[in-house]
């Protein structure tokens, strides 16, 4: 699942590419709104709202997606030839006379009313990169259930928006525990929400999860992705094994302390 900086990116890629401009494309490829037509609705925005996207249109209508795993936006000048996959991928299209949006391999392509999209993101805890955030509220979610470990947690929209399972295997490395740490267990949970907002703000428009400073191919991370490498801290080997909902999780057995699997 993406992080929330590259759906921060992907809305910024939408938003530059649609708003403003009026429809002379649109095709929604999914059985539910299959016959729906926006052409000729002026595009207002693209927004981000965690790792969901919400296209408002004229007239008070909005096109909710959701790019989860393989999903994936991307912009093309209007007639060149569509290259992000094959066509039966394709689940939405939006296009002006300058540029064409082609959604591929979308999970969720949802047309709702403006006012209703609540309905649709009303369950997501504070966003991370959101001018909103509140990480007292934040703080309050997470520790509402003290005993739940802290990868799981971070990665439950419902406390936080926007953190995926690099950004969460990352922050247990920066906080010094390791995923399995309860909640509740955290000494520096207000430190770990400081540092989660400022990593995704530093990367939301540029390509790359870097939460290491180095932007070096192999330097980005401390520990995800880098199973059996050694610790650039420490030089103990990273160990991994899966956590939470079967992702992988990546631990430094010597920088992290708290619990581990059996």
């Amino acid at each position: 699942m993406p992080e929330g900086d590259s759906v921060y990116r992907a809305a910024a890629q939408l938003h530059q590419a649609l708003s403003g401009q009026v429809l002379t494309a649109a095709d929604l490829r999914v059985p539910a709104h299959a016959t729906a037509d926006l052409r000729g609705r002026l595009v207002l925005e693209t927004v981000p709202r965690g790792k969901h996207l919400l296209t408002r249109f004229e007239g008070g209508v909005t096109l909710h997606t959701h790019l989860r795993m393989d999903g994936r936006w991307q912009v093309f000048p209007t007639g060149q030839r569509w290259t992000g996959g094959p066509a039966f991928q394709i689940r939405a299209v939006l296009g002006n006379e300058r540029s064409t949006a082609v959604g591929y391999r979308l999970p969720v392509v949802e047309l709702l009313r403006t006012a209703e999209e609540e309905r649709a993101v009303g369950h997501l805890g504070p966003d991370l990169l959101g001018a909103d955030w509140d990480a007292d509220e934040a703080r309050r979610r997470l520790l509402a259930a003290p005993e739940r470990p802290i990868g799981e947690a971070l990665l439950d929209q419902r406390n936080l928006a926007g953190i995926g399972n690099v950004y969460a295997n990352e922050l247990c490395f920066l906080a010094g525990v390791t995923p399995w740490t309860p909640v509740g267990e955290v000494a520096v949970l207000d430190r770990l929400l400081a540092r989660a907002r400022q990593i995704l703000d530093a990367n939301k428009l540029r390509n790359g999860h870097v939460t290491t400073g180095d932007t070096r191919p192999g330097r980005q991370n401390w520990v995800y992705g880098r199973s059996r490498r050694t610790c650039d801290r420490c030089g103990t080997p990273i160990r991994t094994t899966a956590h939470a909902e079967d992702r992988p999780a990546y631990w430094c057995p010597s920088c992290q302390r708290g619990p581990t699997p059996q």
